[in-house]
Formats: C-alpha cells, sequence, structure tokens
C-alpha cells in the first residue's frame, strides 16, 4: 500500500473511464457478428461499431490523465438531484405527448433546475424559454420531429 499522499488516480474521472471502456468493449462485442460495410455502402454494423471505437477513445481520453492526477475520492450520491433530475426527464417524455413540446421543454428545464437549490429563478426562466425556443426550432420545426408544438 503506498503512502499517504502518494496515492495517484483521479477517483471519478477512473469510474468515467472505465464506464466508457465497458460500454465500448460490450458494444463492439455485440456488434461483432453484423456486416460492416464500408463508407460507401455501409452495413448494420458501421454505425454500432464507430460509436463504440469512439466510446473507448473517449475513456482513454479520460482515464489515462486520470491516472496521472493525485488521488480524488468518489462524493456521496446525493438523492436530491438524482431525483429531481429523473423526475423531470420523465415529466419531460410524458408532456411531450400529451402537452406539446413547449410545455415539456419549459417543464424540464424549470423542474431540473430544482436540482440545485442555489439557482437564481430569472437566470432559470430565461434559460427555459430559450432553450424552449431553440428546441422548438431546431427539432419540431426544422428536422420535422412529429411532437406537437401545443396541446391544441
Amino acid at each position: 500500500m503506498a503512502a499517504p499522499g502518494t496515492q495517484r488516480g483521479d477517483r471519478p474521472d477512473l469510474l468515467t473511464a472505465r464506464l466508457f471502456l465497458g460500454i465500448g468493449v460490450l458494444g463492439l462485442f455485440m456488434s461483432w457478428h453484423l456486416e460492416f460495410g464500408s463508407l460507401a455502402r455501409m452495413g448494420p454494423g458501421f454505425m454500432p461499431r464507430i460509436v463504440c471505437l469512439l466510446l473507448i477513445a473517449v475513456g482513454l481520453l479520460v482515464g489515462i490523465p486520470a491516472l496521472r492526477r493525485p488521488a480524488a475520492a468518489i462524493e456521496a450520491v446525493r438523492a436530491r438531484p438524482l431525483v429531481v433530475i429523473t423526475v423531470a426527464i420523465v415529466g419531460f417524455a410524458y408532456a411531450a405527448t400529451h402537452l406539446g413540446f413547449v410545455i415539456a421543454s419549459l417543464w424540464l428545464v424549470i423542474v431540473g433546475s430544482l436540482a440545485d437549490p442555489g439557482g437564481r429563478w430569472r437566470t432559470v426562466l430565461l434559460l427555459a424559454a430559450g432553450l424552449t425556443a431553440f428546441g422548438a426550432l431546431v427539432f419540431v420545426k426544422g428536422l420535422g420531429v412529429q411532437v406537437p408544438l401545443w396541446p391544441i
């Protein structure tokens, strides 16, 4: 065991790197039987393998520098942000189909902001309005995502 203060490895970044590497390797393994194809004629295994290779690359880019940094512990999981963000995402999924994109997007940003009790309401409301307008223009109008803007 190393002497105190000489331990290396940023634990949160090492955990993140392991997750990226693990998911990337698992995805490569699971998509191995699919035909890869070429750039001109992509097979069903092309995108999964490219994405998995990118996940592995990100895992290495995060993990290797983390090994050189001083040891840092992983903080305990706080329940409030976990619950609030989950409720915001689930509410968005429901509201997007039943209440329209505008209300769903506003819900997501405003409720999600409650995960950080130090947020300023003016900033949150401006961010919610801006992201809702941007999302409506890009996804609903620009890309034609089949989600109503309003509940009517």
